[in-house]
């Protein structure tokens, strides 16, 4: 294995010891695994409109969140640095509150459209200013959310890139998201926190669920669940 590609945890070691998959692993670590990203890698981030983030605060207590905005809203400056801003939410900053306290920070593109594959980045992050960063790289995009201002960016120095495959990812078709009418559930706030019958919603087929099921629908049906 190449040591500059990978550095496994020794909590991967021990169970690919166990489980007979160190040698499986070690081509994985050598075939996959880079220390930066590569064109096709840069390309990929470029047309993602969404992706997940891992953060964890000192404690090691983890968050999981996903971001999304135009395709390339996650800016690749060079094969080593990506930035990507942060708008006004709801106010709890997990995320950055995370990355204040613990710099790791892991992100997962996943193309469900096209050509159904994911692009894991793991990385070092930290908040810059709108000027701090466009000073260093006046090329970012602006403006790429009309109306909004950055409150601030995430700046990630990247330590590994690698694949996620493509078995168990399903197809999603883009659609125009349901408006007025259409949508017909409890708002935002009261989603998760209002009473069960105040969270029953009747979907297209005017059937009756309650707002916390999700209905999917997939080309060639579910996937398989995942190892």
């Amino acid at each position: 294995m190449n040591s500059h590609d990978a550095t496994p945890s020794l909590g991967e070691r021990i169970l690919q010891d166990r489980l007979g998959t160190a040698d499986r692993a070690d081509a994985f670590y050598d075939r996959q695994v880079r220390p930066h990203l590569t064109a096709v890698m840069r390309e990929f981030i470029s047309r993602q409109s969404m992706v997940f983030l891992s953060t964890a605060d000192a404690r090691g207590h983890c968050d999981a969140s996903f971001r999304a905005g135009p395709p390339g809203f996650v800016t690749v400056l060079d094969d080593r640095t990506l930035a990507y801003p942060e708008y006004r939410g709801n106010g709890v900053m997990a995320s950055a509150g995370n990355i204040t306290e613990n710099p790791h920070a892991g992100l997962l593109f996943v193309d469900f459209t096209q050509h159904h594959i994911g692009l894991h980045v793991n990385g070092s992050a930290e908040l810059l200013g709108e000027r701090e960063l466009r000073a260093a790289h006046p090329g970012i995009p602006v403006d790429t959310a009309p109306g909004r201002q950055p409150e601030f960016w995430v700046h990630i120095t990247v330590v590994e890139a690698y694949i996620h495959c493509s078995k168990h990812i399903p197809h999603l078709e883009p659609a125009r998201r349901p408006q007025g009418a259409a949508l017909k559930r409890p708002k935002d706030a009261d989603y998760f926190t209002g009473s069960p019958t105040d969270c029953l919603l009747t979907d297209r087929q005017g059937n009756v669920a309650h707002a916390g099921a999700v209905h999917t629908s997939f080309a060639s049906g579910p996937p398989a669940s995942a190892s």
